[in-house]
């Protein structure tokens, strides 16, 4: 690609952000990728989920003095739908989409840095890691257990690399080629769509770069029940994924699981002191790291690091077996997505 601080390209960029009540962030967002228009034909469009706070307001007045950036409604109010519809309706002519999610920032020459990686590498997708940062107690606290092994469980987009060649990351840019290729988000998944949609990606042979150029900064949920409920709804997401494709559980999922068994048997306990026993050796864990942590940062809100992560876990864990339940009726007589075979109780046997 042509020096791109020097020469325009002509590829047209699509940039979508989906938002629902983030007054907070968008202008910032939004400002911040306007300085990129003198170097790269983007048109961003701002997906809203229908928000009651100044987010549409603060849009429209930029779109006003800048015919870069478009307002768009998002009824379905999840992401999934919000970037699919803005594909269709501003997508025909871009050979690149970007997604920019609102709760997060972003770093200086974002989209450019994005288009290098993808010249260099080639990639189908190009995904960034995602560093967690708070301003309040417990959004600090969240923060440093999303950015801890206890928080993320090792996953490859929240440890910073060098670069590598992934089957999951944080969704930066894909060309939209491969985007409509594998027919784009599934709207099923109002969370953990991004890892369905990379499973398509690599089946269908495209292929899927962690850049070690970029990374985004997020801001946790400020309140436990926003933690949780956050969690619970990845949590279905990811029993959703795996329903699906039947595959993609990875060991950390695996654990994960096991939290809300864990807890659901410590009710026994009043029967036997034992079943106590499972529960009080993770919260152990989780407090004690999170104490380790916490002085490791120099931050004493750090040190409820442990807590945030019990919230965090046990919300995955409760929603991902909600989903797998609510489910398991529709998977009687289903067939396997891999091997096209119903489950062995069902098929019908030759009289």
């Amino acid at each position: 690609m042509k020096d791109l601080l020097h020469e325009k390209p002509t590829d047209q960029v699509l940039v979508v952000i989906p938002c629902l009540n983030e007054e907070k962030y968008i202008e910032q967002i939004v400002t911040s990728l306007e300085s990129e228009c003198s170097r790269i034909n983007l048109t961003i469009v701002v997906a809203d989920g229908g928000s009651t706070d100044r987010t549409r307001a603060i849009v429209q007045r930029m779109a006003q003095v800048n015919p870069h950036v478009r307002m768009m409604d998002n009824p379905k109010r999840i992401q999934a739908a919000a970037i699919n519809d803005a594909v269709r309706q501003y997508g025909a002519n871009a050979r690149f989409v970007v997604r920019v999610d609102a709760h997060a920032s972003y770093p200086h020459q974002y989209c450019e840095k994005l288009l290098t990686a993808q010249d260099r590498t080639k990639a189908d997708s190009v995904v960034v890691s995602m560093n967690a940062e708070g301003s309040a107690c417990l959004q600090r606290a969240a923060a440093a257990a999303q950015n801890s092994l206890l928080g993320n469980g090792g996953s490859s987009h929240r440890i910073r690399s060098d670069g590598r060649w992934v089957d999951h990351g944080h969704h930066a840019l894909m060309t939209a080629a491969a985007f409509k290729a594998v027919g784009g988000y599934d709207e099923a998944f109002s969370h953990n769509e991004d890892a369905e949609l990379d499973v398509r990606l690599t089946k269908g042979g495209f292929r899927i770069y962690l850049t070690g150029d970029l990374q985004v900064t997020y801001y946790p949920r400020g309140t436990l029940a926003g933690l949780f409920g956050q969690y619970f709804n990845i949590g279905r997401g990811r029993a959703r994924n795996f329903l699906k494709h039947r595959k993609n559980a990875k060991l950390r999922h695996l654990v994960l699981a096991g939290i809300a068994p864990v807890i659901c048997v410590a009710a026994f306990f009043p029967f036997a002191s034992i079943f106590a026993l499972p529960v009080l050796m993770w919260i152990f864990i989780c407090l004690t790291y999170g104490l380790i942590l916490g002085f490791r940062l120099h931050d004493r809100c750090a040190l409820a690091s442990g807590l945030a992560a019990m919230i965090t876990q046990a919300g995955w864990s409760f929603g991902f077996f909600v989903e797998l339940l609510s489910k398991l009726p529709l998977l009687r007589g289903q067939p396997n997505r891999e091997t096209g075979r119903k489950p062995k109780e069902q098929r019908q046997v030759p009289q």
